[in-house]
Order: structure tokens, then C-alpha cells, then sequence
């Protein structure tokens, strides 16, 4: 059953057409990539999601019924988004980023208890907790935007190009956390990732963007065994 599913979304930027009738979807428990070259449309349809991109047709659905809470709602509703570029509060402590994941919660017992979760399964954030953002590296700060995207106990976790700017033994250490993340909590992902190859290794699906249309959806095996990737990216 698909938990989140986008059905015809078309979003246009004036005379631009970023998204074009694009139908997509995920089930509970999978982890679903979009990929495709740049300008494709692959961020604008998390966008799409939050509610932060103009959508002129089409329609999201999650848990078979439309989402139509406010973007600042979403995340209430079992959705949270990790866009891209990190965006911590660099003047903020480890602990007090983490605490804005989940600023709606007015349950303190609830909170800790998230923060001790997230602490465990990152134990770099436990070691910084009282360390400003600003004092961590980038993939550090990758793993606390990840944690606090975590705070707010989603059923979705949507990733805006996580591994983008990091080195390649970072990568490859972010994409073993995501996998975890999908394994121990069990939640459900949807990334967005220009890194192919790292992505296809872990995700149960790949849908590949180009234009602004869905152009192939399929396991990994079936994109890797395909032509699509140097069809979208060199347009042969």
C-alpha cells in the first residue's frame, strides 16, 4: 500500500515547466530514490510535497487521503524534510538543533526520550551535544540534519541530496546511516541523490527524472541493467 503518492503533479515556474503530469509513489517501509540530471525536476517534487513549490495540477496523497495540511503542518501530519544543504542553526548547540525538529512537541518526557534515540543512533551528536553546529565538520553537520529531521518521529523522512558537497569517505559513511535508518526504525524514505551509484546500493526503488517526466521506474537492478541513465545524462 503506498503510504505517500503523488498522482499527475505538474508545478510551473511562470514559463518554466518543472514537474509535468509526474506520478510517483512509496510504500511503508521502503526506500524510494528520484535521480536524474540537473534541472530535472527531482528536489521539486519534495517541494511539491511541502507544499513549497507552485503546483498547478495534480494532486498529493498521504495515507490514501489528499495532503492538504500547511506546509508548516506537514510535519505534524508524520512527514519531516531534510532539504538540501544541511541549513543547521550554526549559532545553535547540537542539542538545541535537534530540539527544532520537533518544536510542535509540548510532551518534555517525549522529547528526552527522542533525544536519547537520536544521541544513540549518531553518537557524534551525543559526544557534540553541547558543541555549537558551527564547530562541526560537513558530514558531522549532515548527520545532525539528519538527526533532526529524526526528532519529529516521522513515518516519511524526505532527503534533499544528503551526500551533496561531502567527501567520498563521508558519503559513503552518510548512505550507511540512511540505510540504517531505513533498517532500525523501520521509516519509510524517499531521497532525492545525484550520487547514482551510492544510492542504487541501498534503496528498494528508483524512479529517474528527465525534464520534468518520470522516464523510467523500476528496482535498481532494472536502471543499472537499462540505458536510461546515459539516455537522461547525455542525451543519447
Amino acid at each position: 500500500m503506498e503510504l505517500l503518492k503523488l498522482v499527475d503533479i505538474s508545478v510551473h515556474y511562470e514559463a518554466v515547466v518543472a514537474l509535468d503530469n509526474v506520478s510517483l509513489g512509496v510504500n511503508r517501509g521502503e526506500m524510494v530514490a528520484v535521480m536524474g540530471p540537473n534541472g530535472a525536476g527531482k528536489s521539486t517534487v519534495l517541494k511539491a510535497i511541502m507544499g513549497l513549490a507552485p503546483v498547478v495540477g495534480g494532486e498529493v496523497y498521504w495515507q490514501q487521503q489528499p495532503l492538504e495540511a500547511a506546509t508548516h503542518e506537514i510535519v505534524k501530519e508524520g512527514i519531516s524534510f531534510v532539504p538540501q544543504g544541511r541549513r543547521v542553526f550554526t549559532h545553535l548547540t547540537v542539542e538545541e538543533n535537534l530540539e527544532m525538529g520537533c518544536l510542535y512537541l509540548n510532551d518534555a518526557a517525549e522529547k528526552a526520550l527522542r533525544l536519547d534515540s537520536v544521541m544513540e543512533l549518531f553518537p557524534i551528536l551525543y559526544e557534540k551535544r553541547n558543541d555549537l553546529a558551527s564547530q562541526m565538520s560537513g558530514g558531522q553537520q549532515q548527520m545532525l540534519a539528519l538527526g533532526r529531521g529524526l526528532m519529529a518521529a516521522p513515518d516519511v523522512l524526505l532527503l534533499d541530496e544528503p551526500t551533496l558537497g561531502l567527501a567520498p569517505i563521508v558519503v559513503k559513511e552518510v548512505f550507511q546511516k540512511v540505510a540504517e535508518i531505513s533498517d532500525r526504525l523501520n521509516t519509510t524514505i524517499l531521497v532525492v541523490e545525484h550520487n547514482i551509484k551510492g544510492v542504487l546500493d541501498i534503496v528498494d526503488r528508483a524512479y529517474v527524472l528527465d525534464k520534468g517526466r518520470v522516464a523510467h521506474d523500476g528496482t535498481p537492478q532494472s536502471v543499472r541493467d537499462s540505458d536510461i541513465l546515459t539516455r537522461v545524462f547525455l542525451g543519447s
